[in-house]
């Protein structure tokens, strides 16, 4: 018995231990830190109380446009990275020559880091879909990436193209373990291919829709690397997501203690909406 306690508290101390030291010590430090006016550089450090939480609010209107971007960015992301997704899984599942191929094709964009990842897709919509506008005269093709609009949906390409494959595996797996006796009784029975998946297939799923809904719409809404590389929050800040807000507000305008409020902010947002959403995914699937 104490053998097996002793076993059990070797392989958990590292992973508490670097919770501990990387999370939760962090976590506490930056709290603290959000009730001062700490600039990241003098050792002079006063409290401020709650001025920071109040000028948040008050008196700053390009967290809050970041905010409602975000939020903007997160609804349509989520719908988009999971409907591909589970597309991409209902096709490489079909059992044809080659599917396994597709899998690792389709999964590779979620190995390629963010910043490289964001570069990439600039060159693309600047350059290349400017070239092709050009040739074939689509107008609509020309100066991505400058306007509000194509920023927006600039970033939603990106993150769908990324995060579709890892979604594709969620589902895949999900969609495997349904078993084949029941799709040849319901294929027997005379229901067609979308009566099999409206009636079979999603309802045996739910548990990996509300795993794919929880890791899109923290993803989305925790999103920072693509954004700093591909539009760097442009034009003139209209594209810039809470965690590029915060990164500006600390090391370019050197308001450490201000930032740590949005932070802290931002924290609670997310945990809030995730686990609402967590909630009553989870109630769906009773229901199903």
């Amino acid at each position: 018995m104490k053998k097996t306690k002793l076993s059990f508290w070797g392989f958990l101390f590292p992973v508490l231990f670097a919770f501990v030291a990387v999370q939760l010590i962090p976590t506490v430090i930056g709290l603290g830190y959000s009730f001062t006016d700490w600039n990241g550089i003098s050792r002079e450090i006063n409290f401020v109380n709650f001025d920071n939480y109040a000028r948040v609010f008050t008196g700053d209107p390009e967290f809050m446009g970041a905010f409602w971007f975000t939020v903007r960015f997160a609804i349509v992301t989520v719908i988009s990275v999971n409907l591909v997704g589970f597309a991409l899984a209902l096709i490489v599942t079909q059992g044809f020559k080659g599917s396994n191929l597709l899998r690792a094709v389709f999964f590779v964009p979620n190995l390629i880091g963010g910043i490289l990842l964001g570069f990439t897709w600039q060159f693309i919509f600047t350059k290349v879909f400017q070239s092709i506008g050009d040739k074939l005269g689509l107008g609509f093709l020309d100066g991505w990436l400058s306007t509000p609009e194509t920023g927006f949906w600039g970033l939603v390409i990106v993150t769908t193209w990324q995060l579709a494959g890892y979604m594709m595996i969620i589902y895949i797996a999900s969609i495997q373990n349904i078993p084949d006796s029941l799709k040849e009784a319901a294929q027997i029975d005379g229901a067609g291919p979308w009566k099999r998946l409206t009636r079979i297939t999603i309802p045996l799923i739910a548990p990996a829709f509300t795993i794919g809904l929880f890791l899109s719409l923290s993803n989305s809404f925790k999103l920072f690397d693509q954004n700093l590389s591909l539009t760097g929050g442009g034009p003139y800040k209209s594209t810039q997501m809470l965690a590029l807000n915060i990164y500006n507000t600390a090391f370019t305008y050197n308001e450490l203690g201000y930032a740590q409020a949005k932070a802290v902010i931002f924290l609670i947002v997310v945990a809030v909406i995730s686990l609402t959403q967590l909630y009553f995914s989870k109630k769906r699937e009773v229901e199903m």
